[in-house]
C-alpha cells in the first residue's frame, strides 16, 4: 500500500507552516491540513505578535534555546521576505525598590540564555526614553521586536507551496490511526472512506493537539498529556500611543503581567490578562479591566481608562493547571512514544511564534 502523501502536518498555524516549509525545503511531499477557512486563526493570530528576546525562560530549556535561535532566524526571514517587523525594543520595569532584585535576577537568567544585550537603566534614564513610564529601575531589551503575524504566516505558506507543499483549508480531522502497513491514517470529513494516508505525521494542532493524539491506538505506558485552556483579553488604547516601545512590568510567576505592546501600526495595547477556562470560548468580558487598572497605573500613572476599549481575546494551550509548575515545550517523537515518523507538539504557546523556525528545524531533524 502506497501513501497518499509523504508527510501530513495537522495545523496551519505559524509553527505548522514553518514545519511544512522546512520539510518541503528538504524535498518532502507535504500536505498541511487546517480545519478553518484561513491559516493561523487561533493561537497564532490571537497573541501579542511580540518577537521575544529569550529573557525569562529557564536556562537549558527548549523555550530558551528555541526562542534565542528562532529570534535570529525570524528577523532574517522577515527582512529577506518583506514581512513587516520592527526591533521596537522593550523596557522591563521595576516599580518599587523591592522589585529590583527580581530585575537583576532576570538579567542573569537572560545572560545564561545567551541574551547579552540587556542594558540596565535607572528610573530617570528610563523616563528619558519613555516619559510616561513610572519606575525606579528598568532593563532595556534591544532585540525585542514586533511582527505582522499574518504576513509572516503568508510568507511561510508561500515558501512551503513554492517547494511543492499543499495547504488544505476547511478540512476537519476527526481521528488518527495506523494502517496494517504502518502508514498513518488521517480521517477527515464525515464519511468512513475519507481517509488520507502518510508515511510521516506531525500534529501541530495547538488547542486540539491532545484530543487528536488520544485517537491514536497507543500501546504500552505512553499517554498524551492533557491540554488546559487559559484565555487572555487584550485592551486597545484609543488615540496616540503614550509609548514608543513595549513596556513590561515584573512577571508574576508564568504571567508576564498586563503589559504594553506597540503593534506594527503604532497602536498601543494592554494584555493579556489570564483566566483558566474549561472549554474554548473567545467571548470578551469588558468588566474585567476594572481589576487591572490599579496594576497598570503602577507603571503608567497617566492612564485614562476612558480611552481603553475591548480589542480581542486569545487562548493558550497550557500543559499545566493554575498554580502548578510551568513545564517546557513538549515535543513527543519516536523516542518518547515509540512510533516512527510521528511528531506530536504539545503546549506550544509563547514564545512559540518567535521560536517557530528553530522549532521547525528540530522537528524536521527528528522525523
Amino acid at each position: 500500500m502506497s501513501a497518499d502523501v509523504e508527510t501530513i502536518v495537522i495545523g496551519a498555524g505559524v509553527v505548522g507552516l514553518a514545519i511544512a516549509r522546512e520539510l518541503a525545503l528538504r524535498g518532502q511531499d507535504v500536505m498541511v491540513i487546517e480545519q478553518h477557512d484561513i491559516i493561523g486563526s487561533e493561537t497564532s493570530s490571537r497573541n501579542s505578535e511580540v518577537i521575544h528576546a529569550g529573557i525569562y525562560y529557564p536556562p537549558g530549556s527548549l523555550r530558551a534555546k528555541l526562542c534565542v535561535e528562532g529570534k535570529k532566524r525570524l528577523y532574517a526571514f522577515c527582512a529577506e521576505n518583506g514581512v513587516d517587523h520592527k526591533p521596537i525594543t522593550k523596557l522591563l520595569v521595576a516599580t518599587s525598590e523591592s522589585q529590583i532584585p527580581k530585575l537583576k535576577a532576570i538579567q542573569e537568567t537572560a545572560i545564561r540564555n545567551g541574551v547579552d544585550d540587556l542594558v540596565p537603566l535607572t528610573g530617570e534614564e528610563a523616563r528619558k526614553l519613555e516619559p510616561e513610564v513610572a519606575c525606579v529601575a528598568a532593563m532595556l531589551s534591544p532585540s525585542t521586536g514586533i511582527v505582522d503575524s499574518h504576513g509572516l504566516m503568508l510568507a511561510l505558506q508561500g515558501h512551503a507551496e513554492t517547494n511543492g507543499a499543499q495547504v488544505v483549508l476547511n478540512t476537519h480531522v476527526k481521528s488518527l490511526g495506523i494502517a496494517p502497513s504502518g502508514l498513518y491514517k488521517v480521517a477527515v470529513g464525515d464519511g468512513d472512506t475519507d481517509v488520507i494516508t502518510a508515511k510521516r505525521l506531525v500534529v501541530s494542532a495547538g488547542l486540539h493537539a491532545s484530543k487528536l493524539a488520544r485517537t491514536l491506538p497507543w500501546d504500552g505506558n505512553y499517554r498524551p498529556p492533557e491540554t488546559y485552556y487559559a484565555v487572555g483579553q487584550y485592551y486597545a488604547l484609543a488615540g496616540k500611543s503614550p509609548f514608543g516601545r513595549h513596556i513590561y512590568p515584573m512577571p508574576d510567576g508564568a504571567w508576564l503581567g498586563l503589559h504594553v505592546t506597540v503593534d506594527i501600526g503604532g497602536r498601543c495595547k494592554f494584555g493579556p490578562d489570564i483566566e483558566w477556562i474549561p472549554e474554548i470560548d473567545y467571548s470578551f468580558d469588558e468588566t474585567k479591566i476594572e481589576k487591572f487598572l490599579g496594576f497598570i497605573r503602577t507603571y503608567y500613572p497617566g492612564l485614562d481608562p476612558s480611552r481603553l476599549h475591548a480589542d480581542y481575546t486569545g487562548i493558550r494551550p497550557k500543559l499545566y493547571r493554575e498554580g502548578e509548575p510551568v513545564p517546557d515545550f513538549s515535543l513527543h517523537g519516536p523516542e518518547t512514544h515509540g512510533l516512527p515518523g510521528l511528531m506530536l507538539l504539545f503546549g506550544i504557546e509563547s514564545p512559540g511564534l518567535t521560536a517557530s523556525m528553530a522549532l521547525a528545524e528540530m522537528v524536521a531533524d527528528a522525523i
